[in-house]
């Protein structure tokens, strides 16, 4: 079937992505409010974009009274936050703060979790979290009322040390962190054992016939 997006309403177009983009991670955001009233919440609209400069992105729609969520105004005001991934462990509490709180609840409190205190920024991260990135606000974006795409640049990241297989060389057991992500509908995820690896063609196998390879040219130059 084809769906003109044009002629289709948000929540149309929003099963659509989420129902064939998957599996998607998940930013477990912790935020302070300029008062400083901690908040959590989940996102999936949520990726990695750049490493020059480190930048992770992140989407915040509207609440469902069409306002501003607590995530977005804490990081419009204070422009920091934290960007903690969620293992299969913490599945449930990570679910329990999506719910759409008053202001006021601290979800990290509602939900018996345990923070530490970050290194660079304001905003504490989980505790058990085997993943957390510290994040400035780079760039941002209202695409449309109170729905924002945020850039943060990483600053500053903790990595649990069981899932360092090499920190000399950045080396890191992925498997081990033991993540889950987001899949399509009402309360689905995935996990991340079911792998497979394929090998990366060599150049020459992509290349088209008669095309030297930069690296060839490069030598034959140093070598003339």
């Amino acid at each position: 079937m084809q769906f003109d997006f044009r002629t289709l309403t948000a929540a149309e177009r929003y099963k659509i992505l989420i129902g064939t983009v998957v599996p998607r991670p998940i930013a477990w955001v912790t935020t302070l409010s300029r008062g400083g009233a901690r908040n959590a919440a989940p996102f999936s609209f949520f990726n990695a974009m750049s490493k020059d400069p480190p930048l992770v992105a992140l989407g915040v729609q509207a609440n469902t009274r069409g306002d501003m969520k607590d995530t977005g105004r804490n990081i419009l005001d204070t422009g920091e936050f934290v960007v903690n991934l969620v293992p299969h462990a913490l599945a449930e509490p990570m679910s329990f703060t999506s719910y759409e709180a008053p202001s006021e609840v601290d979800e990290l409190e509602a939900a018996d979790i345990e923070t530490t205190a970050s290194v660079v920024v304001r905003p504490p991260r989980i505790a058990l979290s085997p993943v957390a990135f510290e994040c400035r606000l780079h760039t941002h974006l209202e695409v449309s009322p109170n729905h924002l795409i945020v850039l943060g640049e990483v600053v500053y990241a903790h990595i649990a040390d069981e899932a360092m297989l090499d920190p000399e060389k950045f080396y890191i057991d992925t498997p081990k962190l033991d993540l889950i992500g987001r899949m399509h509908g009402r309360g689905w995820y995935a996990a991340t054992h079911d792998l497979f690896q394929i090998e990366r063609p060599p150049d020459e196998a992509l290349r088209p016939k008669g095309i030297q390879s930069t690296t060839s040219n490069s030598n034959q130059k140093r070598e003339s």
